[in-house]
């Protein structure tokens, strides 16, 4: 049984079971989970042929998810999303945020509610638009990777200096463009 490779034909545990008692598989290779399986067998064998429980499988939606769905259907982003920046929202978590606030104030309805934190928000990202400088567009880097990155510049320039060899004279009429720096070089470790 252990020989077979069609999964019809026992299960995993058994075909294990098989390796080690006819020596192909070492006691000390036996994967994790053998023992446990040995000791706490399930109820059902785990076989190919058992047909599937007919469970229904439940909707999950939060309450957000319309709003949501509601702005990017009527809505563009307008924006990139930097997955590895945590300490900004995203424009879609601010909108939420300012729809459940007008909500829990109760005052107006869905619709309006609705119009309303687009409102808002329109405002705060012109706001958001006008307060930022351009240093603070940029992501921050902190002083020692900028150190690094301008010695690792600064190594690239030195080290193409002394393995280029002098340029070509340029043509008639034309100056001379001598960077001096090979950006594939820069790259490389």
């Amino acid at each position: 049984m252990a020989q077979s490779r069609l999964e019809k034909i026992g299960t995993i545990f058994t075909r294990v079971q098989g390796l080690l008692r006819g020596g192909a598989m070492k006691p000390e290779d036996k994967p994790i989970w053998f023992d446990v399986y040995a000791a706490f067998p399930p109820k059902l064998e785990p076989r190919f042929d058992r047909p599937a429980p007919e469970i229904p499988v439940r909707q999950i939606f939060y309450a957000e998810d319309v709003v949501r769905a509601k702005l990017h259907k009527e809505n563009r982003p307008q924006e990139t999303i930097s997955l590895f920046d945590n300490r900004r929202s995203t424009q879609s978590q601010q909108f939420v945020q300012i729809y459940q606030d007008l909500k829990g104030q109760g005052a107006l309805d869905e619709q309006r509610i609705y119009e309303t934190a687009l409102d808002l928000l329109a405002e705060q990202r012109q706001q958001a638009r006008l307060e930022a400088t351009p240093e603070e567009s940029l992501p921050e880097q902190d002083e020692e990777s900028k150190s690094q990155l301008l010695s690792d510049f600064k190594e690239a320039v030195v080290s193409q200096q002394t393995t280029s060899s002098p340029a070509p004279p340029a043509p008639k009429g034309k100056k001379e463009a001598n960077v001096g720096i090979n950006i594939d070089s820069l790259f490389k470790d």
